[in-house]
């Protein structure tokens, strides 16, 4: 198809506003249309119809993308589709011209195209997770699935090759350091003073980490992924998950560590007060993943995207067409992104907390509801004992009592495992809960160890139930077939047998469950109240946890 050279190709802003305006008639378009709402963001115009929308690309030039000429934003539309359809296929549907002029246009009319647009399928705004979470309504099992889609996302993608550039420690800082120019001129008084302060902290762990992220591309860890991962660009449709609007406008920004990616939503989590959600979503996805290598990146990438995420609501808010009511909430938003990355990089003392308790005792629960608490970073013996084997988390191994992936080698391996896990993690500044049974009190001792080396708090963290609770639970879990854990009656009787009771030295560090009558919510206020024993200057931040995590 070609493009026209006419100044019509090349509109202006306001060439460009005066199309959009025109767009809002019904008669524009090649279907019966009864109403068009117009959505804008700093970059694009989406003009919904009812059975289709349809995204325009602004003609700008803002450094990180380009869409100044006709041809250009044919190209990223197309790019879009492409993209895009990766992880919505159902909603993505083509590329159209629009031709005429800028006052009188036509959605796949004959003629030169003036313009082109992405077609969608409309869905309902409400499903937008952003708004879901606004009215309450957004879960753990919808966390849970992002998770699932994500991690089954970035595993199927090819990786970036060394010799790509992409993921290397001078691509990751070039759109770093142009969110400090970019924000700059847009910010004043104290908001500048901050992003020099996020500017200093920034160049010293990019070079800190340098090493790392030449590491990361040779594991195949940089990929193309989505690259704008957070609530907006989420919704619940047909009753399921949906990820679209990914970057099409730049190959960096979207080939990049899948770790960066996972940083975006919960960052975006976090902006909205929400450690509980942010911290099962993350620990899901590194679950299934297993790459708690990535850990150590986390808070340069949250940071990082926090400062993504301020440019954007700072650019929309200077630009000319906005109006006044508009523009303060959108000067809102920007400080409160520069303050999240600020509570970011002034990480607290972590902690290392370990579960004991025999089989069905509610561990696994119990941490969960923990993590969630606290914001921490969970490794579960279960799930890396069957990793270490190549079997996955819900597969039966089949193992004899004492055999198979159950041996004293395969147990020996398996805490070596996550001990470097949670070092990694407590490294990178996180408070970490290692979820096994810890029976053994050598196993115990290596932990507590280790919190000694590193200079961390300790504790234990007991869950208890009665034996008939035990056994139900054991049964019920065998009957599902769903969890990581394959213990059976059988193996409950040999750890009652032989098991390490807690010494009083170990009892001194010690709060005890029981989880047959503790509630979350019980469990979660309990277990702040550890934290800020463990840390007295662990601060509580309101929301909805007694105290946010990081933040």
């Amino acid at each position: 198809m070609k493009h026209a050279a006419s100044p019509a190709a090349r509109p202006s802003i306001d060439a460009h506003a005066e199309l959009v305006d025109a767009l809002l008639d019904p008669g524009c378009y090649p279907h019966p249309v009864a109403h068009v709402e117009h959505i804008e963001t700093h970059i694009s115009d989406v003009l919904l119809t009812g059975r289709h929308a349809y995204k325009l690309k602004k003609p700008l030039a803002l450094g990180f993308l380009d869409f100044s000429t006709l041809a250009k934003r044919h190209f990223f539309c197309c790019e879009e589709l492409r993209l895009n359809r990766r992880l919505a296929p159902e909603l993505y549907e083509d590329v159209v011209a629009i031709t005429g002029t800028p006052a009188h246009p036509t959605v796949q009319g004959q003629g030169e195209p003036i313009e082109y647009a992405l077609r969608m399928r409309q869905f309902d705004q409400s499903g937008l997770l952003e708004r879901m979470l606004a009215r309450g309504e957004l879960t753990g099992a919808h966390v849970d699935e992002i998770a699932a889609s994500v991690a089954a996302f970035h595993a199927a993608l090819p990786a970036a090759t060394p010799d790509s550039g992409f993921g290397s420690p001078e691509r990751i800082m070039q759109p770093a350091l142009q969110n400090f120019e970019q924000l700059l001129p847009l910010l004043a008084g104290s908001d500048r003073a901050l992003l020099d302060e996020l500017h200093a902290w920034t160049r010293d762990q990019h070079a800190a980490l340098a090493p790392l992220f030449d590491q990361r591309v040779r594991e195949g860890c940089v990929r193309e992924c989505h690259g704008d991962l957070h609530l907006g660009n989420i919704a619940l449709i047909d009753g399921r998950v949906r990820i679209f609007d990914c970057i099409e406008f730049s190959a960096d920004l979207r080939w990049i560590d899948v770790i960066s990616e996972a940083a975006f939503l919960a960052m975006d989590l976090l902006q909205h007060r929400r450690t509980d959600l942010a911290f099962r979503f993350l620990n899901r996805y590194l679950e299934l993943t297993g790459d708690y290598a990535g850990v150590r990146l986390l808070r340069y990438y949250m940071v990082y995207r926090a400062l993504v995420r301020a440019k954007v609501a700072a650019m929309r808010a200077a630009q000319s067409d906005v109006p006044p009511a508009e523009r303060q909430p959108l000067q809102s938003k920007c400080h409160a992104r520069l303050a999240l990355a600020q509570q970011l990089v002034t990480s607290e003392q972590p902690v290392l907390l370990i579960m004991h308790g025999l089989s069905g005792s509610g561990k696994t629960a119990l941490s969960q509801t923990v993590l969630q608490a606290i914001g921490a970073i969970r490794v579960r013996s279960d799930i890396e004992r069957k990793r270490l084997h190549g079997i996955g988390e819900a597969t039966r191994s089949d193992s004899a009592l004492g055999g198979g992936i159950y041996t004293a080698a395969a147990g020996a391996a398996t805490y070596q495992c996550i001990a470097r896990v949670a070092e990694h993690a407590i490294e990178a500044g996180f408070p970490v809960v290692v979820d096994a049974a810890f029976l053994e009190r050598a196993r115990r001792d290596q932990f507590r160890n280790l919190a000694a080396t590193l200079g961390c708090p300790f504790a234990i963290l007991h869950a208890e139930a009665p034996d008939a609770v035990l056994r139900a639970r054991i049964a019920q879990r065998a009957s599902a077939a769903l969890d990581a854990s394959e213990a059976t009656t059988a193996v409950l009787d040999r750890q009652i047998a032989t098991q390490d009771p807690l010494s009083a030295d170990e009892l001194a560090h010690c709060v005890a469950f029981s989880t047959d009558r503790s509630d979350d919510g019980d469990v979660a206020r309990r277990a702040v109240e550890l934290l800020e024993r463990l840390v007295p200057s662990a601060r509580a931040a309101g929301g909805p946890q007694p105290r946010q995590g990081l933040i």
